[in-house]
């Protein structure tokens, strides 16, 4: 049995242009997956391989069975089939296969020979679902309104009863001093986030798990778990009090705390280039986080998507590729989120970065988009001349601005990364254009440009740095 995988955007007819490896390998689920993959991108690993005409790919990939795994790859999407029994998406079959494109293997050049049956079948099926239209489908929203209105109504009260008994725990926490937090067994962090579970309101929950990690994570804990304390007692007051907050904010408060709000229109139809891609877990699901920016609206947008355990996020994008395509912003402060819609064309790579700013631009832009979100962690931003250079603290890094000398901290947990010592040797000294998130940890590089070749990546080149 064939397993699907992928978007359901319009196949197109013409040429897709060649994706680098390092794209390829970008949209591995995991550090597994990548394995597996590279060591199937030799033409000694497939029975058969080919090219299905525009953007589709087709293999039969050797495996422990007599049976070869079918994998078949549609780039405009991308979507993939294979037969092998693996839950991730892409499977090691279609990175294998993907590799062997990238690197202008000789099986998957144009010849003669024909695509087999099961792989038109599978590419034909995506464009007549592609074709239908869109009257054909059911109008969307509940069937019964008033009913989904007292369960919104019924959630809303159990977040509300939530609120108030964690500000309660709060409340006995700095009552009872802070040093309770760091004792062994303090176990209030797990009872109470279990307490926001049932109260429906997974944002809080989150919220009071990351307290219970601060006691562990070195000195000045304490003052780091007031802070947090702080803002969570605010996103709790801000949702008691929500019918007194501005519209925008009142649904920013909504999001955080776990409510689900639907994409709200007009759509913006732009070429949006993939500028970063990368995962994280969220409680028991995997997060994929995609940065998008438009090359004539100027905006970013941020694409959310979700993978239950076990399994990778179903919408995967390649770094370094520019989409036609729509996209709907959701509400609240900064409009950041947004929902990938019709994609038109066919993916061509990216030849230049977004515009950028200096190092003092993107500190003070994450400090206006706390106005209107004060919860925000980061805010993100491309930086123009810049120069990643040891900032002699014991092995911290910083981003120097080569043109006005300011600076900002890379972010702890991107210095331990491969991909920070990738940002050196691609900068070797000389300025970068690097996009990434800025916020009051530092700033976290995702992606990166250099003006010149520099060894094996070429000028204008997006370098994934996650």
């Amino acid at each position: 049995m064939l397993l699907s995988h992928g978007g359901e955007s319009s196949p197109a007819t013409g040429p897709v242009a060649r994706w680098t490896v390092d794209q390829v390998l970008a949209m591995a689920p995991d550090e597994a997956s990548r394995e597996a993959g590279s060591r199937l991108g030799s033409g000694r690993s497939w029975s058969a391989a080919g090219p299905g005409g525009g953007t589709a790919l087709w293999g039969l990939c050797r495996g422990s069975g007599s049976t070869p795994y079918r994998t078949a790859i549609d780039m405009d999407g991308p979507a993939y089939t294979c037969s092998c029994p693996s839950r991730k998406f892409p499977c090691k079959h279609a990175l294998g296969l993907l590799l062997l494109w990238a690197s202008d293997d000789a099986a998957l050049r144009p010849g003669e020979a024909r695509a087999p049956d099961w792989a038109e079948e599978w590419w034909e099926d995506r464009r007549r679902r592609a074709a239908a239209p869109a009257g054909g489908r059911p109008p969307a929203g509940p069937a019964d309104p008033e009913a989904a209105r007292k369960r919104a109504d019924r959630r809303a009260a159990r977040i509300t009863g939530g609120a108030q008994e964690l500000e309660q725990r709060l409340d006995d926490l700095l009552r009872g001093g802070l040093a309770a937090a760091g004792r062994p067994g303090y176990g209030q962090w797990e009872e109470t986030a279990a307490r926001m579970v049932d109260a429906q309101a997974p944002g809080l929950a989150g919220r009071v798990r990351e307290l219970g990690s601060i006691p562990a994570s070195g000195p000045g804990w304490p003052t780091r778990l007031l802070e947090e304390c702080a803002l969570l007692h605010l996103l709790d007051s801000a949702w008691l009090g929500l019918d007194r907050l501005p519209g925008p904010l009142a649904a920013t408060v909504r999001t955080r705390v776990g409510l689900t709000l639907p994409a709200e229109g007009p759509a913006v139809r732009d070429r949006w280039l993939v500028l970063a891609q990368y995962d994280t877990p969220d409680g028991r699901v995997v997060a994929r986080r995609i940065w998008l920016h438009g090359s004539r609206s100027g905006r970013t947008a941020l694409l959310l998507s979700f993978g239950a355990a076990g399994r990778s996020p179903g919408l995967s994008l390649p770094v370094g590729v520019t989409i036609d395509a729509e996209v709907t912003p959701y509400p609240g402060g900064g409009r950041l989120r947004a929902e990938l819609g019709e994609r038109f064309g066919t993916p061509v790579a990216a030849t230049a970065p977004p515009a950028g700013g200096t190092t003092a631009d993107a500190a003070a832009a994450y400090g206006r988009a706390l106005l209107d979100d004060p919860w925000l962690d980061s805010w993100p931003a491309t930086l123009s001349e810049v120069v990643p250079v040891p900032s002699g603290d014991g092995g911290g890094w910083q981003l120097v601005g080569a043109t006005d000398g300011s600076a900002l901290p890379v972010a702890s947990s991107a210095v331990s990364r491969p991909g920070l010592w990738r940002l050196v040797a691609l900068s070797g000294g000389r300025p970068v254009t690097v996009f990434g998130e800025c916020g009051h940890r530092g700033f976290d590089p995702l992606a990166a440009w250099c003006p010149e070749a520099a060894d094996d990546v070429g000028a204008g080149t997006t370098v994934a740095l996650v």
